[in-house]
Parts: C-alpha cells; structure tokens; sequence
C-alpha cells in the first residue's frame, strides 16, 4: 500500500508554488515553535515520529535532483530529531533569549537535501509561557500553513480526552448579502459586481507588473534589501486575545483578517514614527505627531486558493482529487498600507476593510499563481522563482493568517500551550504571522535584526492598538 502511494506521489509534479521555494536561489523554510506546559521527553517523540513518519508520504522522501517529484526513502528518524545538550548555567534566567538564540542559529544551517526536508528540535527550557519548547522546521517545499496544521492535528489529541484524536475543526461561511433580494436587485448587482470584478483584475495586474518591473516601495526602516533573505533571522511572538479580536470584528462587520490588517496598519504607523530616519547624517529621529507624505508601503498576502476553505483532516487533504488539496496551494497578492498617524483608531479598521473588500472583488490571486505556473512551463522554475522574488524585494513586509484549534490539544499527554509559526529565507526584514489556537492569537514576527533590533516594540504597539480600538468601540456604545 505504501509503494502504491509512494508511486503516485513521485508522479504527481509539484505544486508551481513549491517548484519556487525549492529553488537555490530562493530556498524558503517555516519554522514552527510549539510550547508545552511539561517537560519534553525525547524517546516518546521519537516513539511517536516512527509510528506516525511513514504516514505522510512527503516526510519519507527527498527532492529529485531536479527539483520536480518526490523520491521514496528510507528514513533514520533519529537523524531528524535534535536533543542538544544545553547548559543550565548557560540560560540562567533567560529562557526567551536562549531559545531565541537558537532558533536564529537555526536559520543559518541549511537543510541537507539528500534526504526528508524536516527536523525537530527538543528544548526543555523554560520560558515565560511553557516548560519545553519544540522548534519544527520543515521546507516550505512540503506544504503550507494549512498543511501542516492539518498534520498537527492529525498528530495530536483534545487535552479534555486523550483518547480522542482532536478533531474541532472551525469552517468558514461565506456571506450572501443580495440572496433574499428580487431579480431585478439581484441583476442590477450582478453587472455592477462583474464591471468592478473587471475593472479591480486589470488594476492589481498592471499594479502587480510594474511591481515586477519597477514600482519598489519607499525605503523606510524596516526595508530589507536583496541581501536579507540569506542573513541571519530572529524569531519573537506575542499572544494576545481572540475573543478581543472578535468583538471588534462583530462591532465592525467585518473578519477576523480585516481587524489584524487595521491593527498592522496601526502599530506600523507608530513603529515608523518613532524610526524615521534622518536622511543627512543617517540617526533615527523620532516623529510623534505625524510621518512624511508620501510613504509607499506594500505588504504581500497569502491567499488560500483551495476551493474549499479552512482545516480538513489530514486524510482528506491526501486524497488525490480532494477540493483541499496537500501541498502549497496558495496565491501571493500585494495590499497597499496607509501609514501615517490617525486621532481615531477606528480609521485603520476602516481603510483595512475597504482594502480588504477590493482586494477580495479580483481575480489578482488566481491570475499570479496562473502568471506563475505559465512561466514555469515555459521558462523553467528559476526564472518563476527570480518573478516571485522581485515582488517579494520589492515589497516591504508579508502577512500570513493561518486557522489553528479551535480547543487545546496535547502531543502525546503533553497539553500545548502555544502555536508560533513564522519562515526564513525572505528577501524581507519583516515577516509577520497570525495563527489562532484555542481562544487566543499568537503573532510571530521573524525580522532581520540589523535592520529591526527591536521586534517587541512591534508587538507592544500591536497590542496598544487593540486597545485603543476597542476604547474607542466602547465609547460609542458600540460594544
């Protein structure tokens, strides 16, 4: 059964989005960070890794030499399960930092591609939120965000009963404002609907060219350059509160993306006015009233592009012709930020859903992810991949916002505390990632931090935004 499936996969291609990540020149991997509320033993992972490795065909094969299918191999699980030996004294009372440390170090160490592109680090280190630490780095090759939560979970059990594999899955729904109207409205919307969907396609697609070409965004202080994605990368995240999030998001009418894209705006603009930099003499001079004019700040955007949105269980997602495909079934698009200072929060919340809404009447995603297959038949998966680095350079930052457990669950009796998924090897020094799990929202930055020493300052003005969105909510009665 297994060879069966082995043989499908290798002649299965990979995804476009995948032939791009395992390119030499662009080379993407995720890093994610899983904290436990109890100490770690290393011989029940690897106990658990050999019952489950076999499972996935992905994690017992290596790349072709050309980059194109999956190859069967054998695999020694305990070449990919690290237990450094770690020195108490070393640490001291600095966990964060120690782990910190070593996740960097993480991302200057490539992964050996002659065999399975994952490992996992055992940390029994405490921090401020856990007892252990489990760093999981995988190429992006393997799949994306939603792959891998759904591996997780495939992997995982509901810390209420160990004896149920956790299965609490959120769906999305999506909203028909015009189904209950008459014909008449209903034609009325549909021409307008299709001229707008028209009209926003062409705009993002010109917009998405020149970005190709020349259009590059203003060079501020967390704008990395060409060389960023092969330097050293710090990991830092903060946990805050989803229900929070949500009630904005009910106040508003909008989605649980909408609000984290109007908070981003917000603490960036704060960010930034706080480094601006002097253009003579090159110092950081603080602006606390307002920002220079003019600023072009971009942000790129994953888009799940499978036909069927949110988590399936693993087994789904492997089934050759499921609408949630196993893989890197995704889109890139670019969002436009505004960033200057506003009296009243709520503005950020107000230009993200306009934003947000336009972006979702075009077909740009779609179109980038057919622009990127197109050139990879025809031009060959280097030259996709030096197209998708220009946007990448180009742009200033990228946003990712992935669905996680809706309830705790626990890795073989060990109750997760934490989710933080971030990559490395982006030609950005800002990457910014969402993952929501069990009630909270855990927001990850990996930055550069020649260029962005002080990634915490980030995520205070994050949390100081919400905060002032919610007062301001409040005050008006609307919450």
């Amino acid at each position: 059964m297994r060879k069966e499936r082995m043989r499908e996969e290798e002649e299965e291609p990979l995804s476009p989005m995948a032939r791009v990540f395992q390119s030499r020149g662009i080379d993407y991997c995720a890093v994610t960070m899983i904290g436990f509320k109890t100490k770690i033993k290393p011989g029940v992972v690897l106990d658990a890794l050999k019952h489950n490795v076999y499972k996935h065909p992905r994690f017992s094969s290596k790349l072709s030499s050309d980059g194109a299918k999956w190859i069967e191999t054998e695999v020694n699980v305990k070449d990919h399960v690290v237990v450094p030996y770690i020195d108490p004294e070393e640490i001291g009372e600095d966990g964060e930092g120690f782990i910190d440390n070593y996740t960097s170090r993480l991302t200057m160490n490539p992964m050996d591609r002659s065999r399975p592109l994952w490992d996992i680090h055992i940390l029994n280190v405490k921090t401020s939120d856990a007892e252990a630490v489990g760093v999981v780095r995988t190429h992006h090759t393997l799949g994306d965000g939603t792959s891998m939560v759904s591996l997780l979970l495939s992997c995982t059990h509901k810390t209420s009963d160990h004896n149920r594999v956790s299965t609490t899955i959120p769906s999305l729904k999506r909203r028909g404002r015009y189904k209950n109207k008459g014909w008449f409205l209903r034609s009325m919307f549909t021409i307008g609907s299709t001229m707008t969907l028209i009209w926003n396609t062409i705009v993002d697609m010109l917009l998405l060219f020149a970005t190709l070409l020349f259009l590059k965004d203003t060079k501020t202080h967390i704008k990395g350059g060409a060389d960023v994605g092969s330097n050293p990368k710090r990991f830092y995240h903060r946990t805050i509160s989803l229900d929070e999030i949500k009630l904005i998001k009910n106040a508003m009418n909008m989605t649980i993306n909408d609000v984290l894209v109007g908070i981003t705006q917000a603490s960036l603009s704060s960010y930034l006015s706080q480094h601006t930099k002097n253009e003579e003499d090159g110092a950081l001079i603080p602006y606390p009233n307002n920002l220079p004019g003019g600023i072009r700040f971009r942000a790129g955007c994953t888009v799940n592009l499978r036909s069927e949105k949110g988590l399936k269980p693993l087994a789904d997602m492997m089934v050759k012709d499921s609408k949630c495909r196993w893989g890197n079934y995704f889109s890139y698009i670019v969002l436009p930020f505004s960033i200057g200072l506003q009296s009243d929060p709520l503005v950020y919340l107000k230009l993200s859903k306009s934003m947000m809404d336009r972006k979702k009447h075009s077909y740009h995603a779609h179109l980038a992810y057919m622009m990127i297959k197109i050139c990879q038949n025809l031009l060959g998966a280097k030259v996709a991949a030096k197209l998708f680095n220009r946007t990448v350079i180009n742009t200033t930052t990228s946003l990712s916002n992935v669905i996680g457990p809706m309830e705790e669950i626990s890795f073989d009796g060990n109750p997760i505390t934490y989710i933080a998924t971030s990559g490395y090897g982006h030609s950005q020094a800002l990457l910014m990632h969402f993952m929501s799990y069990a009630g909270k929202m855990t927001i990850t930055l990996a930055v550069d931090p020649t260029i962005i020493p002080d990634p915490h300052k980030i995520c205070d003005d994050m949390e100081q935004s919400l905060k002032e969105m919610k007062a301001a909510l409040w005050e008006r009665g609307l919450l």
